[in-house]
């Protein structure tokens, strides 16, 4: 386990994936700060010590569920006792009015939820046309280049109008919540659980990099 390697990572995700870390945990990283940072344990050390608030023992998960639960019977009239962890979000954010609930939970939260996405097979269906058109730019490079451009513009199209649920109950919900926006979930924003800090790095990279989460383990090595 400790010789697995994470690699072949696009650098764009990657990115996207610090610039998420900063935003949940309120830090910022310098120019080159990680350069020296060779495996996960290390780097979940440096975020550790690099979050200056007090450390306080409570669970986060809990927090961000009883603040969701809170937003959802608030926003959108429903009995606590009914929003359990495991309570359908379909049943919650019905279709026809799906995203303006959203609207509501999110800004009740303060945070973006980003839980709706386009069909898989259209998905599926752009990227094998994105595959192709690329292929074409070395034959037809007309026809190669207007399946380029309707592929990118259809992936963008269907991810603004995506009305599918990303996770399924209010459960999930709450752990995506608490691992892109740590510190908004707890009680008190300016404090940290440090034992939890670990945890929740692991998720996103699991979640955002599409990585082996019995392989991903602190001696795992970045390449």
């Amino acid at each position: 386990m400790t010789g697995y390697k994470v690699e072949n990572i696009d650098s764009e995700d990657a990115n996207e994936l610090l610039l998420k870390i900063e935003r949940s945990f309120g830090i910022k990283f310098g120019h080159n700060e990680l350069i020296h940072v060779r495996t996960f344990g290390e780097f979940s050390d440096h975020i550790i010590k690099k979050i200056q608030l007090d450390n306080a023992n409570d669970c986060t998960t809990q927090q961000a569920f009883y603040k969701l639960r809170n937003a959802i019977s608030t926003t959108l009239n429903i009995g606590k006792r009914t929003i359990t962890t495991d309570f359908p979000l379909s049943e919650i954010l019905p279709r026809q009015n799906r995203r303006k609930k959203i609207g509501e939970l999110e800004n009740y939260l303060d945070v973006q939820l980003n839980i709706l996405r386009a069909p898989r097979w259209v998905t599926i269906t752009l990227l094998v046309l994105l595959l192709v058109s690329i292929g074409g730019l070395f034959f037809k490079w007309q026809y190669g280049f207007l399946g380029f451009v309707t592929s990118i513009g259809g992936l963008w199209f269907a991810n603004e109008i995506g009305n599918e649920l990303d996770v399924q109950t209010v459960g999930q919900l709450a752990e995506k919540i608490t691992r892109e926006n740590y510190l908004k979930s707890r009680r008190n924003p300016k404090t940290f659980n440090k034992s939890e800090i670990e945890k929740v790095l692991t998720n996103l990279f699991i979640n955002d990099l599409a990585l082996d989460r019995n392989k991903l383990t602190r001696g795992s090595e970045f390449v």
